[in-house]
């Protein structure tokens, strides 16, 4: 079993509750309200910044010179590719980058971006990579099924790009990188000491996540 599947079965319902999530079923049949998602994508946005920050935290924390590249092949992903394709799909939603630009963080993107950081700043490489893992694992998984179903795959869902842009070749072999290179570090640092802790951070981060969707629906 891969350290991401441990992890994952560890978290049980609070996991669940996070990629089963109503904003989720609502995006696979198409019903849920269009201002819920322009919320989101807005929240999305400013977390995106963020989470190049982590990144590049990554590289500071990197015990060798392969895990810096492999960070900051992610803080130049981050910043070269997916902030534009973010712009460009907000647009499609009539947020423009300033409207992107002058919102406001809301208390749940504040609530696991800093939860990130925070676990990447006192703790190390496979700390952060771990509060880091629901994000970038539980965006493969969801889009990868929502894709398989016939609402979720219909081009007539108004929400149908996201659901391929995460269910991608693109994306996927993004999300098997990531969770290969927590197997190289778990095999490396992982402890019995520290088999709670970790446990613990990505438990909280599927909750963080599970958050981050109601917080798209309340903005409705």
């Amino acid at each position: 079993m891969s350290f991401f599947a441990r992890l994952r079965e560890a978290a049980g319902p609070d996991w669940t509750a996070y990629v089963e999530h109503s904003f989720v079923r609502q995006m696979q049949d198409g019903t849920l309200p269009q201002a819920a998602f322009r919320h989101y994508l807005v929240q999305d946005y400013l977390f995106l910044i963020q989470f190049a920050r982590a990144y590049a935290l990554a590289i500071y924390k990197s015990p060798t010179l392969g895990d810096m590249r492999h960070a900051l092949a992610g803080v130049k992903a981050i910043l070269d590719m997916e902030m534009d394709l973010h712009v460009e799909l907000c647009a499609g939603w009539g947020l423009s980058r300033e409207d992107l630009e002058k919102a406001r963080e809301e208390r749940q993107t504040m609530a696991y971006t800093r939860f990130v950081l925070d676990a990447g700043g006192q703790g190390d490489l496979l700390d952060l990579l771990v509060a880091l893992a629901p994000c970038v694992l539980g965006y493969a998984e969801i889009g990868a099924r929502l894709a398989k179903t016939p609402s979720g795959s219909d081009p007539q869902n108004p929400y149908a790009r996201w659901i391929s842009e995460y269910a991608s070749e693109a994306y996927q072999d993004v999300a098997s990188g990531f969770a290969a290179w927590m197997d190289r570090l778990a095999a490396d640092y992982e402890t019995p000491a520290r088999k709670a802790r970790l446990e613990h951070l990505f438990r909280q981060a599927s909750v963080l996540e599970a958050d981050f969707w109601q917080m798209g629906l309340d903005g409705a």
